[in-house]
């Protein structure tokens, strides 16, 4: 099989790659490498440097043929889907629309899509289950919802398959630590270098956190089943900020202590994703545990630091 990943020098998307190829796929990257990392891209597929809204995009799809896309290339700070809304659609919904044409064109019979616990907004019960209503807090969440909508429209009338993976809190080694990186990956790089971590707000506030693996896994089922349906991808379970803080401090045997600052305006306290459906629809479970997860993450970055 025939794979085109987009975003496929990022953080998910490499490790998507590797899943890909150890299942021995051919595999094709695009990346406009804007947040993805060239030595993310394993030596083995063919990189195309296109931006997913460029119409270079169709021109790649026609000559590779691929028998499915998997589409994770997108904006994912949400800080700057608030202050930039217009680069935010240009490149999650434009761009995705631009993929989508370029697949119905090209006769490509699967398309898998990276949506978010973003979509939900502030959860009115827990865990978050698919039928919960939709909200977006920001235009980043609004946008993964729409093109949503668009890959049903695309499904139905033009007949590609599609499945939408919502993920929770994904971490893991190759995670970018700088920014609005996730706080696993925050925390990492500020234990290994001695600084003090921060916690904004009290560190009550509960997370999902799904390794990354898990979520490649999931991609490498969906290509072959779940075919027309929405499922959370996540570990079905949730641990406070100070409890991963005080994992993490034992995993490094660091004496540092958190930086408490004020909440975050936005900051949702709790949530975590239901994912019976995901287990059904793609015989899929999560394999790796926290503390698992979180040692080869804390070990990336260790070789990375040297």
């Amino acid at each position: 099989m025939k794979v085109v990943v987009t975003g496929g020098a990022g953080f998910i998307g490499s490790h998507i790659v590797d899943t890909l190829l150890e299942s021995g796929m051919q595999v094709a990257v695009v990346d406009d490498l804007s947040t993805g990392r060239f030595e993310n891209i394993n030596p083995a597929v063919d990189f195309y440097h296109v931006k997913v809204e460029d119409a270079e995009l169709g021109e790649v799809l026609a000559r590779v043929k691929p028998d499915a896309v998997i589409h994770q290339a997108a904006q994912i700070d949400v800080q700057r889907s608030l202050q930039e809304p217009l680069a935010d659609a240009r490149i999650n919904i434009l761009g995705a629309i631009n993929l989508l044409e370029a697949c119905r064109r090209n006769r490509v019979g699967k398309v898998i899509y990276a949506s978010s616990a973003a979509v939900y907004g502030r959860p009115a019960y827990l865990p978050v289950d698919e039928d919960h209503v939709i909200e977006p807090q920001s235009p980043y969440g609004a946008s993964k919802h729409t093109v949503e909508h668009y890959l049903k429209i695309y499904s139905e009338i033009y007949g590609i398959k599609t499945t939408v993976l919502r993920y929770s809190n994904v971490c893991g080694p190759r995670q970018d630590a700088s920014g609005e990186g996730g706080v696993v990956a925050v925390f990492a790089d500020r234990f290994l270098n001695g600084k003090r971590p921060k916690i904004f707000g009290d560190g009550e506030q509960t997370r999902d956190f799904i390794y990354v693996g898990d979520v490649a896994s999931a991609n490498l089922a969906a290509l072959f089943q779940g075919h027309g349906k929405i499922l959370n991808v996540s570990t079905g379970t949730r641990i406070s900020v100070n409890n991963l803080f005080k994992i993490m401090k034992e995993l490094t045997n660091s004496p540092l202590e958190p930086e408490y600052c004020p909440p975050r305006p936005g900051d949702i306290t709790h949530s975590y994703l239901a994912n019976n459906r995901a287990r059904e629809a793609l015989n899929w479970a999560p394999r790796v545990s926290l503390e698992a997860g979180l040692r080869r993450t804390l070990e990336y970055y260790r070789v990375e630091n040297k």
